[in-house]
């Protein structure tokens, strides 16, 4: 068993190993121990992963990052939520907003006092009860700081230019001490005894010796799977889509505080506005749509000029059977894939980083440990592949042949059985490690128009009137926070405004 672990080699950059690289050098610091990352300019990086989820804040607040000047470098803008166009059917909409439906009071969910009120008559917009789907709706933001107890926080996380982002964690990394090396790996030796990875050889014949490895080489995996062979669990039975065409455009508005995916004929369209142009991409199955004709397509439906040719992408919806074998671990690409339906990718990066640190090793590489780590990023990846799934399952779509096969497509029975309780109150259970919790699942679900049976007995403790008073309450404090907002472009404007 290996005891000493001092120099940690990351391979790739990209936003996976400049984050990795980050952390570890804010986190563990250079003086205890070296960290090398090799990339190589020769190699691009995928660079569209511009949508992030809240726990991206927490994220940089680790690094101590100043969050405006984070916004100003990366032309970040702010995420309140998705809007999901066409989903459920053509021409119909609804929003996955960040944060809590309401406010829970009697000891359950708010959304079972909601379904109580709608079935007595109620209006079924729950969107009025989130302060951030308003927010995002009125084209304002805001940060909440003002600890007032009886208006509702603001929830947010960003979209940015994730090339400007890596950048900008690479002179973070690189002003605390790690090392950067230009060059492409080659080779890779293996430790004859063990099998661990003892260095890996660039083109130019530099040998690069490390401890522990990290495999940020994307779709590839250079060093967990061409070197080690860990497999790959195949999930697009699952989640057909396996091929996206990404191009920017000019700006041609104030950027609104949220992401738009529009479902189109065989996958969706994401449009991610920054503060300098708008991110475009089409994620589709070629079982369905030939690639020229999705780049056609994606360019025609551009709201501004196009500023790149199209950039193709191919994939396989899954992940690593081992997130961390030996003396290597995965992250980023390299680890899996999810489509960026619920913009997710950069969020396992972080939860993989974090995990890494939180149980890092300190004179060896404990098999329990590894172990552990490998069942909870399973757990983490396949809870998150449900919930994408379902946007799929739960739709009324059959007009093309690639909806069609979604809506009738065999499905796990985890969400099998997460749709059957939802569907009999309103509830889908799910477990507090999960990253989507109940409102979250909520949202969705009932906006590809799945309507609960019943919903909670607690839910008709309450007299009638009392509850009336209650939501009466909770929405009139949603409007007042959002009517304090400024709108989105005033608060880039003021705060941090890009190039």
């Amino acid at each position: 068993m290996r005891t000493t672990i001092r120099d940690i080699v990351i391979v790739g950059g990209g936003t996976a190993g400049w984050m990795a690289a980050a952390a570890l050098s804010k986190v563990m610091g250079t003086q205890r121990y070296t960290i090398t990352l090799v990339e190589s300019d020769q190699i691009g990086t995928v660079g569209v992963g511009e949508a992030t989820i809240p726990p991206i804040t927490l994220f940089n607040g680790v690094l101590g990052l100043d969050e405006n000047e984070f916004m100003r470098e990366t032309n970040a803008t702010i995420k309140l939520g998705i809007e999901f166009q066409n989903w459920r059917r053509p021409g119909h909409s609804y929003m996955h907003p960040f944060g809590m439906m309401g406010a829970e009071f009697s000891g359950i969910g708010f959304t079972n006092h909601w379904l109580r009120w709608v079935k007595a008559g109620g209006d079924p917009d729950n969107l009025r009860f989130s302060a951030e789907a308003q927010a995002a709706l009125a084209g304002k933001f805001g940060r909440t700081t003002d600890g007032n107890p009886n208006l509702p926080k603001i929830n947010y996380a960003f979209h940015f230019d994730a090339s400007l982002y890596a950048a900008y964690l690479r002179r973070f990394a690189v002003a605390r001490g790690v090392t950067r090396l230009e060059g492409k790996v080659v080779d890779v030796t293996l430790g004859a005894e063990d099998g661990y990875i003892d260095s890996i050889t660039l083109e130019d014949g530099r040998v690069i010796r490390g401890d522990l490895f990290l495999d940020c080489s994307g779709f590839r995996g250079l060093l967990i799977e061409q070197a080690l062979g860990v497999g790959y669990e195949d999930w697009s039975r699952y989640l057909p889509v396996n091929r996206a065409v990404a191009m920017p455009c000019a700006r041609v508005e104030d950027p609104v505080p949220l992401t738009r995916a529009i479902a189109r004929e065989a996958g969706w369209q994401w449009r991610i506005p920054l503060q300098h142009r708008t991110g475009n991409g089409y994620v589709y199955c070629d079982a369905w749509l030939e690639p020229d004709r999705a780049a056609e397509l994606l360019i025609e439906r551009l709201d501004g000029e196009a500023q790149a040719p199209p950039n193709h992408l191919r994939f396989v919806t899954g992940r690593r059977k081992s997130c961390w074998e030996k003396n290597c671990l995965s992250l980023g690409l390299a680890s899996g894939f999810l489509e960026p339906l619920e913009s997710t990718s950069i969020h396992l990066i972080q939860v993989v980083i974090s995990k890494l640190l939180a149980l890092f090793p300190k004179n060896g590489f404990e098999p329990l440990l590894i172990a552990r780590f490998n069942r909870e990023i399973e757990r983490d990846f396949t809870y998150i592949r449900d919930f994408i799934i379902a946007h799929y399952k739960t739709t009324d779509r059959e007009d093309t042949p690639f909806w069609a096969y979604v809506k009738h497509m065999e499905i796990p029975d985890s969400l099998t059985d997460k749709l059957e309780s939802f569907r009999r109150r309103g509830e889908v259970q799910a477990e507090n490690f999960e990253l989507f919790k109940e409102p979250n699942w909520f949202y969705v679900l009932y906006g590809q128009g799945l309507v609960p049976d019943d919903y909670h007995p607690v839910a008709d403790v309450m007299a009638e009137d009392d509850l009336k008073l209650r939501l009466a309450q909770i929405r009139s404090a949603i409007v007042q926070r959002v009517q304090g907002l400024p709108t989105h472009q005033a608060f880039l404007e003021k705060n941090c405004s890009g190039a």
